[in-house]
């Protein structure tokens, strides 16, 4: 038993025994609150809509570099590869979505109404069983789709005002439709294959297939809706740190639609990425063939002045030291031309702070100075030597400038033709329909199941801790009360009190009803605790009363008299509470014609005793009609003389009284009682609560000889028990 310091505090310490017992006590309700949850996620997992998953695999390779020298110039800076996180982002552009948008018509929404909850399993079941059927309305509910109902639309503009707004499709007889709004007007009336306009809107059905009378949801969509809707849920992740590889998924319920998007999605990022390639390559073409006019000119220039100069000077041929000079610096020019053309296509580009274009120019510094080294020792050679070399430098490198330009040419007009680009599509747009990626059944019941205990527990717990109500007798004796009896709850006992809910002028009496039950046992333990308790009372008049309504003092007051009247002791039973009393409906009768008739004079005590059934020791005043002022009448001095008058006729007097704390008529009729004893029901009074009653008492001079503990349940720390044997004690 739990050790309580102190009946006004909880104790805060854990008590696992407690904690057990609680969950024990209260299987059945964790139990029911856990079944239910199992059994709506069971519902849930077969009636909810599959969620579908589509995906595909791309491939993003570094891209090459068309110009010359760029490749190494790149490999030179040590430049990491951004295109996985470029790529990524240029999948879910408004570029390529927006175009899968407009390809697949998304901005076009139709669905056929269906039934809420059942809908959609009646419709998925029937066209799974009956492909290519429409199902015949069930229930006569002919607006609804019951399965195999199709709808596809080729076209439709709406005003800007009916954008996103539903529109309701109505399928007619042999082809026939109706549009209408979401306030019922009427838009467009057409057939199938038509174009059909009114009100500002212009719709073309492709394909109707349902029963006449069904309905279709309809909604022309923003088209930056739809494609927000869809950056959204695409999903374009990297397989491994800069692998290069793309998985892109998409979930529907439309298997076929997720599919589609994907596919859709995946062929013109490629397309995008071919076009990209191409124009970067033409561009390139472009600026090659603008240049070679130029370069040759150039060429016809130097071969001039070099055929010129030697027919002036009488001299065609050069030293070899000059020939290994020139050899030189043809092959630095060379260099320096091809970085400059470099130049000249890379600032359509890059700024001139971008690194590659910094490297570029650095390249040029070297070879202009390696360039200038070389020109200091030409200056050594003789005129003639220095002239031939500046000359035959200027055709060759022209020449071999040429020629490099006419080869690049060629090499950007294939690249032109045949551009591939830099991702490919590995794993096409596919969808596993056996298997939806929600909702995964076993999932959903097994979690169904585990939120349904953890409710349930909570729900225990959370009630437990609000509902701080006596659960140990212990508690009420240390509030200074000793515990004569504590009475079980009774299954019988509640049916009874349903029927005095429903009926009147019958009895209902459980220790009549039932004399075997734990709960009749039990008052037969307290008649025996009362018997001692009363040697030392000033009379024989027994009051029970309780703190608050509801503690079950009418039924231990009239079970009480009839278990006391069976020991052949002659009872008097009184219902004292002339403002609620309730004692008529248990042991039978009409509540008027009672105590406070005798009191005010308005009735004889003869006409007002009444024999409660077949027992004719056991007598029962009602409490009569309900006055205007019960506490006045019970200070009255006939009320005094009313009891002095029934002590000599009966050898024990139980008067059924009010709560305490609700009105003061149990602490007048306590000042006339020998014995008073306080009922307390199980997990509904408080400690603080039945302290305050006692208090009250106190107040008035009304001590209190015990308590009875009512309408205990079973717990698993085996309150349940004391029931049967009794716990009270005869002293105090």
């Amino acid at each position: 038993m739990t050790v309580i310091k102190d009946p006004m505090q909880r104790d805060d310490e854990i008590d696992l025994s407690e904690l057990f017992g609680t969950i024990s006590d209260h299987k059945w309700l964790i139990g029911t609150i856990t079944g239910v949850f199992v059994v709506l996620s069971i519902a849930y997992a077969l009636l909810t809509t599959p969620i579908y998953q589509a995906t595909s695999v791309v491939q993003v390779e570094q891209k090459v570099p068309s110009l010359p020298g760029l490749s190494a110039l790149t490999q030179t800076l040590g430049a990491s590869s951004p295109e996985a996180t470029t790529e990524t982002a240029l999948i879910t552009s408004r570029m390529v979505l927006g175009a899968a948008v407009d390809e697949l018509k998304l901005t076009i929404e139709a669905h056929p109404k269906r039934m809420p909850v059942f809908g959609n399993f009646f419709a998925r079941h029937y066209a799974s069983s009956n492909p290519g059927m429409v199902s015949p309305p069930l229930f006569n509910l002919i607006g609804y789709d019951w399965g195999g109902s199709k709808l596809e639309i080729f076209q439709l503009d709406v005003p800007d005002a009916l954008q996103d707004r539903p529109l309701q499709l109505i399928a007619g007889k042999n082809g026939t439709y109706a549009l209408v709004d979401d306030d019922d007007n009427m838009l467009v009336v057409g057939n199938v294959g038509q174009t059909a306009k009114g009100h500002g809107v212009t719709i073309q059905v492709q394909n109707l297939v349902a029963s006449p009378g069904t309905q279709f949801r309809v909604v022309r969509h923003r088209r930056l809706t739809v494609i927000n809707g869809l950056q959204q849920a695409i999903k374009v992740t990297e397989q491994g740190k800069e692998s290069g590889i793309l998985q892109m998924t998409y979930d529907n319920a439309n298997p076929e639609l997720a599919a589609d998007v994907l596919r859709q999605v995946g062929e013109l990022y490629v397309r995008q990425d071919v076009d990209r390639n191409s124009a970067e390559a033409a561009n390139s073409l472009k600026f090659v063939r603008e240049q070679l006019p130029n370069v040759r000119r150039d060429l016809e220039r130097a071969t001039a002045a070099l055929n010129a100069y030697q027919i002036q000077a009488h001299s065609v041929d050069i030293s070899m030291q000059t020939q290994g000079l020139l050899d030189q610096e043809v092959a630095i020019e060379a260099n320096i031309q091809k970085l400059r053309l470099q130049q000249a296509d890379m600032q359509r580009q890059f700024t001139p702070e971008h690194p590659t274009y910094k490297a570029l120019i650095q390249q040029i510094g070297q070879l202009e100075g390696q360039k200038a080294g070389i020109d200091k020792r030409v200056n050594n050679l003789p005129d003639t030597q220095q002239q031939l070399l500046k000359l035959k430098r200027d055709v060759q490198v022209s020449n071999d400038t040429y020629t490099g330009l006419l080869n690049q040419a060629q090499q950007l007009d294939i690249a032109r033709a045949g551009t591939v680009g830099n991702v490919r599509i590995i794993d096409k747009s596919a969808v596993d329909i056996t298997r939806p990626v929600w909702p995964k059944k076993t999932i959903v019941v097994l979690g169904g199941a585990l939120l349904g205990g953890f409710v349930a527990l909570m729900y225990v717990f959370i009630r437990q801790m609000l509902n701080r109500g006596i659960e140990d007798p212990a508690v009420i004796e240390k509030l200074g009360l000793p515990v004569y009896a504590t009475i079980p709850v009774s299954p019988r006992e509640l049916t009874l009190h349903g029927k005095r809910l429903h009926g009147r002028g019958r009895q209902h009496l459980l220790v009549m009803d039932a004399p075997a039950d734990m709960a009749t046992e039990s008052l037969r333990s307290l008649r025996t605790s009362l018997h001692f308790a009363r040697l030392e009372a000033k009379n024989n008049v027994l009051m029970i009363s309780g703190s608050s309504p509801d503690v079950g003092k009418t039924f231990v007051s009239a079970n009480l008299a009839t278990v006391v009247a069976q020991g052949n002791q002659r009872v008097l039973l009184i219902d004292g509470d002339m403002r609620m009393g309730s004692l008529h409906k248990v042991v039978g009768g009409r509540p008027e014609g009672g105590l406070s008739e005798l009191i005010s004079g308005q009735a004889e005590l003869k006409a007002t005793l009444r024999q409660v059934g077949v027992l004719e020791n056991l007598h029962f005043i009602a409490r009569g009609k309900i006055p205007p002022n019960p506490s006045e009448l019970l200070m009255n001095a006939r009320f005094s003389a009313l009891l002095d008058q029934l002590k000599q006729m009966y050898d024990l007097i139980i008067i059924d009284t009010p709560p305490i704390l609700a009105v003061t008529d149990a602490a007048i009729i306590g000042h006339h009682a020998g014995t008073a004893l306080l009922v307390v029901r199980f997990g509904v009074n408080q400690a603080r609560e039945i302290a305050l009653a006692r208090q009250r008492f106190e107040q008035n001079n009304v001590p209190l000889k015990g308590a009875i503990f009512n309408a205990v349940e079973k717990r698993s720390r085996g309150y349940y028990s004391y029931a049967y044997y009794g716990i009270g004690s005869a002293s105090g």
